[in-house]
């Protein structure tokens, strides 16, 4: 059986303060609870550390020789907690962080410096895969999920929601005319998801009053890919706010069928394993990604 943290404690503190009693009191145990301590410990170490008379306690050689090595212990002990504290004070270490490509560039990368220039001391390391990752066999400490979740096994904290809209280039609307109504899209290059096949149901009502599931002219695994094909006047595409926001704002995408297109928005979450307290250098950074997207 191995020596607990409390018999180690106990018996500093009886060498420390002279006494059973004087330990108990200090330690804010009851006398007898301080004793059977120092009783264990003895019976584990299979020797005797106190010599204990009627008038006070001495040290055996033994006892003296295992002091030395207590106080160490308990010293590490300290350090390590006051450690902790300090870096839930001013967060430090790595934050592995993956995302999305789009999500990685439209909205963390923006935010990286300022980030830094709050917490200097935690380490970013940014990973970008379109696809769902194991957090573990990535060495991941959090994931930011774009959509519904599926993995039951993660904490999730919502970070906010982002809508999707249907969008086009004023160089491929030129070149095609603009379509007025739902109807109006066939004949249209249509640019959608390779996987899943979910991603291409748009915001849209079809003819039987159901979403619109489109059949991609071209399609791609990322959504950076998507919006580039846009760009470059290639066809219509379904994409958030969060990756086109500047876009529209600057007219390099034009959105169509504002009217017809439903309020759909895809629900953004950060997803991490929680065994124990969160750590501090994850939790200030989601606080920052969430404070950050409110703002915007």
């Amino acid at each position: 059986m191995k020596t607990t943290l409390e018999e180690l404690l106990a018996f500093v503190t009886v060498v420390d303060s002279g006494s059973i009693t004087a330990a108990a009191e200090q330690l804010g145990q009851t006398v007898s609870g301080t004793s059977r301590a120092l009783s264990r410990l003895e019976e584990k170490l299979d020797t005797t550390l106190l010599r204990r008379t009627t008038r006070r306690l001495e040290l055996t050689e033994e006892g003296l020789a295992f002091l030395t090595h207590a106080r160490g212990i308990l010293a590490a002990v300290d350090a390590a907690e006051d450690q902790m504290a300090l870096r839930r004070q001013r967060p430090a270490g790595r934050l592995r962080v993956n995302a999305a490509a789009p999500f990685m560039l439209h909205v963390i990368a923006p935010l990286v410096g300022e980030f830094r220039r709050q917490y200097p001391e935690i380490e970013l390391e940014l990973n970008s895969n379109d696809q769902i990752i194991d957090l573990l066999e990535q060495r991941t400490d959090l994931a930011i999920r774009i959509g519904p979740l599926r993995d039951s096994t993660l904490h999730a904290r919502p970070l906010g929601a982002s809508r999707l809209r249907i969008l086009a280039s004023p160089s491929y609307l030129a070149r095609h005319g603009t379509p007025v109504s739902v109807a109006g899209l066939r004949g249209h290059s249509l640019l959608g998801f390779s996987q899943p096949e979910t991603l291409n149901r748009w915001p849209l009502r079809d003819v039987g009053g159901e979403e619109l599931q489109v059949r991609p002219a071209v399609s791609a695994s990322s959504g950076e890919t998507l919006r580039q094909l846009a760009l470059a006047g290639e066809g219509i595409v379904c994409l958030a706010d969060f990756m086109t926001a500047a876009d529209r704002a600057e007219g390099r995408l034009v959105e169509l069928l504002a009217a017809e297109t439903l309020d759909m928005r895809q629900p953004i979450n950060a997803v991490y394993y929680r065994n124990t307290q969160l750590a501090a250098r994850i939790a200030c950074f989601l606080d920052f990604v969430a404070g950050q997207m409110r703002a915007q």
